[in-house]
């Protein structure tokens, strides 16, 4: 990426990088699939690469950026607005596509984001230093999500019946259910998908349960 002279007392890495991530959370989308969307390599939004390994500032070129403002519609009046030191809607948290969640190691026994192999994405604030982010792919859980949606789950938000929720199982599985009812000894999930069962799961088989409190799309 080209690097943009900083105007003397005006804009900072930092503010222009933001208002990358707050046009991609404004397009319901990552900074990964808004740079796809514009044409460019999928990583060149990427947190690792806006500072070198020498620790040097990284800024985004002119093209990228006028290219993502073309594929988001967005005005360049509006990216201004974005720079701005508005209060801060977007939280920075991991993303990983759902389909690797289920594989060992991305979580801890808690259910907290763990290991390697996360992603970064800029989405509405959530209030929970541990919320994280599932991409969804396929097509197993329409009507409710489609393929390339990104859930946003809170560990640390109650789960109360009707919510939607990922839950892990000790055998390793990962699924996106609804909570239909939840007692000391099983947990009743409805499935989104009409045309697959639902699911009773003794509270033994159960690693852990998170809610889903937003979803892009």
């Amino acid at each position: 990426m080209a690097r943009v002279p900083k105007a003397q007392g005006m804009l900072t890495h930092d503010q222009i990088w933001t208002a990358l991530d707050r046009l991609a959370a404004r397009a319901g989308s990552t900074t990964s699939a808004l740079a796809k969307r514009a044409g460019l390599d999928p990583t060149t939004f990427n947190k690792s690469k806006r500072i070198t390994a020498e620790g040097r500032e990284r800024w985004p070129s002119t093209e990228s950026v006028a290219k993502s403002l073309a594929a988001t519609n967005t005005s360049i009046d509006t990216f201004v607005q974005l720079i701005g030191d508005a209060p801060r809607t977007v939280q920075s948290v991991p993303l990983l596509g759902f389909a690797q969640a289920g594989a060992g190691g991305h979580f801890d026994d808690g259910g907290y984001p763990a290991g390697k192999g996360w992603d970064e994405v800029g989405l509405p604030a959530v209030n929970d230093e541990h919320a994280y982010a599932l991409e969804i792919s396929g097509d197993a859980m329409k009507p409710a999500y489609r393929d390339g949606d990104v859930i946003v789950v809170s560990p640390g938000t109650p789960i109360r019946r009707g919510d939607r929720v990922v839950v892990k199982t000790t055998a390793g599985e990962m699924m996106v259910k609804e909570l239909k009812r939840r007692t000391a000894k099983t947990l009743e999930l409805a499935s989104l998908n009409p045309a697959h069962v639902d699911r009773t799961l003794a509270s033994g088989d159960v690693d852990w349960i998170a809610r889903i409190v937003w979803v892009s799309q």
